[in-house]
C-alpha cells in the first residue's frame, strides 16, 4: 500500500541537525510504503552532504514509536559490531539521527511521523540479480546480517505487523476471506483454491518446529528483497541492509526463503504468462551458497535441514496473501491492473511446484553447501 506524498514542509526539515544549509528536498526511490526523500545540505566547510527522509506509513506501521526503538536497538548494536570488526559503521549500517530535541522522530502538525538517516554514497540498489554473482553477494549480505545478530536478544523487539510471517495465521486468513466469499469470486479460482488446501498441512512445518524449539527465534529483516541491500559499486558486494521497518523477531528460514522467492525466478512477480516463470535451481545454488558461507555456525543444524522449506513456504505464502486480497477485493496490495493479485498469485503456486518438483536437488545445494 501506497501513503499519499507529502512533501516535507519547512518545519519537518528544521526538526532535525543536517549540519548545514538545507539546499532541497527531492523524491527518492522506488518504495510504495513510506514517503522517501533524499536531502541536499550545503556544509559550512563548504562540503556537500545528502541524507534520507521519511515519512512513516502510519496506516501500515500504527506504532512508529516502537518501530524506531527495534531499528535504533538493532543499529546501535550493529555498529558496536562492526566497529569491533575493524568494519565501517558509517556506511554498513544505517543510523538514525535524531531530532534536535532527541526524539527518533518527529510528529509534524497533521500527525506525520518523520524520521531520518545519513545518506550512505557509493552505493547501488538493484530491483534484480542481473547475475549469480549479483545474488550470491545478496546471499553474503543477508547472512552476515543474521551472524551479527545473532546474540541480539529477539524476544525484546516489538512486532511491528503482528504474525506477518505465520504462514498457520495466513492460511487461517485465506480460509476466511473463502468462507465470505464476497465478491462471488471463489468460482473463478477452483484450482488455485485445491493448491492452498492440498497444502494446508504445509503451512505448519516452520512454525511448529518453532515453537517445540527446534528452531531458534531470531532477529529477521521480514522484507529480503535484493533492493534492500545497498551494493558497494567499486566492489560489487553488500555494503549495507536497509528498510528495517519489519525487523522484528521470527525465523532466519522466513528471510532466507523471502530473497528465493524473490530472486530465483525467471520472470516478474505479475507474469500473466505462466510458461516463462520457472524457478532457477542454479541461481537458488548461488544465494545459498553466498549465505551459507556468510552466516557461518550461526546457522544451527536444524536451520540448515530446514531452508528448501524456507524456500517453499515464503513462496507459498505469498501466494495465499495474493489470492486472499483477490478474493478480498484487492484491498491490501495495490494493483494496476483487474486480474494482477490473482496473476501474482499464479506466479508464486508455479515457483512451489517447480520447488517441489527439484526438492531432492534443494536439498543437495544445501547439503553441498551452495557448490
Amino acid at each position: 500500500m501506497a501513503s499519499n506524498i507529502l512533501r516535507p514542509t519547512e518545519d519537518v526539515l528544521a526538526a532535525f541537525d543536517f549540519g548545514g544549509e538545507v539546499a532541497g528536498a527531492l523524491r527518492y526511490g522506488e518504495g510504495h510504503i513510506n514517503d522517501t526523500f533524499a536531502v541536499y545540505v550545503q556544509r559550512p566547510d563548504g562540503e556537500a552532504r545528502r541524507f534520507i527522509l521519511q515519512r512513516i506509513n502510519t496506516g501500515v506501521f500504527t506504532d512508529p514509536e516502537r518501530l524506531m526503538e527495534n531499528i535504533r536497538g538493532v543499529t546501535d548494536f550493529l555498529r558496536n559490531k562492526i566497529a569491533a570488526a575493524g568494519g565501517d559503521p558509517e556506511r554498513e549500517t544505517l543510523t538514525v539521527v535524531p531530532t534536535r530535541g532527541g526524539r527518533l522522530f518527529y510528529t509534524d502538525a497533521a500527525g506525520g511521523a518523520w524520521r531520518c538517516y545519513p545518506f550512505i554514497e557509493g552505493g547501488v540498489c538493484l530491483q534484480k540479480a542481473e547475475t549469480p554473482g549479483q545474488f550470491a553477494a545478496a546471499g553474503r549480505s543477508f547472512g552476515r546480517f543474521l551472524r551479527l545478530l545473532e546474540d541480539y536478544p529477539a524476544d525484546t523487539l516489538y512486532e511491528t505487523i503482528e504474525k506477518f510471517h505465520d504462514t498457520r495465521d495466513r492460511l487461517a486468513k485465506f480460509r476466511a476471506a473463502l468462507e465470505a466469499d464476497v465478491l462471488g469470486r471463489a468460482k473463478e479460482v477452483p484450482e488455485e483454491i485445491r493448491f492452498v488446501l492440498d497444502r494446508a498441512a504445509d503451512c505448519a512445518v516452520l512454525m511448529d518446529q518453532l515453537e517445540t524449539g527446534r528452531l531458534p527465534l531470531r532477529v529477521t529483516h521480514n522484507d529480503t528483497k535484493l533492493n534492500n541491500i545497498i551494493l558497494d559499486k567499486q566492489t560489487g558486494e553488500g555494503l549495507c541492509v536497509i528498510d528495517l521497518d519489519t525487523i522484528m523477531p521470527g525465523l532466519a528460514l522466513n528471510d532466507y526463503g523471502d530473497s528465493i522467492r524473490f530472486g530465483a525466478t525467471t520472470a516478474a512477480e505479475d507474469e500473466p504468462d505462466l510458461s516463462k516463470v520457472h524457478f532457477d535451481l542454479p541461481l537458488y545454488a548461488a544465494y545459498t551458497r553466498g549465505y551459507l558461507e556468510a552466516a557461518g555456525e550461526a546457522l544451527t543444524a536444524a536451520e540448515k535441514e530446514n531452508l528448501p522449506w524456507g524456500a517453499k513456504l515464503m513462496t507459498l505464502e505469498c501466494g495465499i496473501r495474493f489470492l486472499t486480497d483477490y478474493l478480498q477485493g484487492d484491498t491490501y496490495f495495490k494493483i494496476h491492473r483487474p486480474g494482477q493479485n490473482l496473476d501474482r498469485c499464479r506466479t508464486q503456486f508455479k515457483l512451489v511446484a517447480d520447488m517441489e518438483r527439484e526438492w531432492e536437488a534443494m536439498h543437495e545445494v544445501v547439503r553441498a553447501g551452495g557448490r
